[in-house]
């Protein structure tokens, strides 16, 4: 039975025109779909993968792991990412891949992408603006890291994280599912738990968000922008309703 391409088909769409042809061929790549447990690797750092993974439901975080044992989350993905895209052309990852909770994956053996990029250069030029744009929320996440405070920080990726689901449909009103613990949180901000928690208070304390059980409500988004001095022309979605 076909896959459920609909997480690729809409995240494509966010960033670009998808024909109808291109819908059909999406849904016909031969994919092995499995379901991740949360902290599950999908690849490590140093393995030579054969297929890439199409998060189809949940999250996922690329990160690496320093020799004494602190992880640096490097990006969070969402559904319809396909976040080891460049293990079609890199003959080993340099970083790992893993689940952040419960999610379904579809694994698309690199053979049936090369054909289908050669075949669809429509297709072929999406995945090379969406691997663009990765490139372009790596720029946003150093610039967080290296200089902004842990307030506008940590205010910065929630209205990344926010803004990139509103884009595939994945929020309801001013709230989305962001099942992320603090030390997922402080691995991917290079803060301490505590550090997390006390910035967390203090967002909430400016009636800005509400954030309880795996879900984030935006109660002040206007406001929420200007403390992260989030600019979404980084995420170059294709609708710009959808960063407002």
């Amino acid at each position: 039975m076909p896959v459920n391409t609909q997480p690729l088909i809409r995240k494509l769409e966010s960033i670009g025109e998808l024909p109808e042809q291109d819908r059909e061929a999406l849904a016909s790549l031969p994919v092995q779909v499995r379901s991740l447990q949360a902290d599950e690797d999908v690849v490590r750092e140093g393995d030579v993968p054969s297929a890439c993974c199409l998060l189809l439901d949940g999250f996922m975080h690329r990160y690496k792991v320093l020799p004494d044992g602190k992880r640096q989350i490097l990006a969070l993905h969402t559904p319809g990412d396909v976040p080891d895209l460049q293990s079609l052309f890199l003959r080993h990852l340099d970083h790992s891949l893993a689940a952040s909770v419960p999610s379904t994956a579809a694994f698309i053996p690199h053979e049936a992408l090369r054909t289908l990029m050669r075949t669809h250069p429509t297709l072929a030029e999406l995945f090379w603006r969406d691997t663009l744009i990765d490139a372009a929320i790596f720029r946003a996440w150093i610039e967080s890291l290296g200089r902004r405070s842990a307030l506008g920080h940590l205010a910065h990726l929630l209205c990344e994280v926010f803004t990139r689901l509103r884009a595939v449909g994945l929020t309801q009103d001013h709230a989305c599912s962001l099942p992320f613990t603090q030390l997922e949180l402080g691995d991917a901000l290079g803060l301490s738990t505590v550090h997390v928690n006390r910035t967390l208070q203090e967002l909430r304390g400016e009636g800005l968000i509400a954030f309880r059980s795996s879900r984030l409500t935006i109660l002040d988004w206007a406001r929420l922008q200007e403390v992260a001095q989030f600019d979404p022309a980084y995420l170059h979605l294709r609708d710009p309703a959808r960063a407002a």
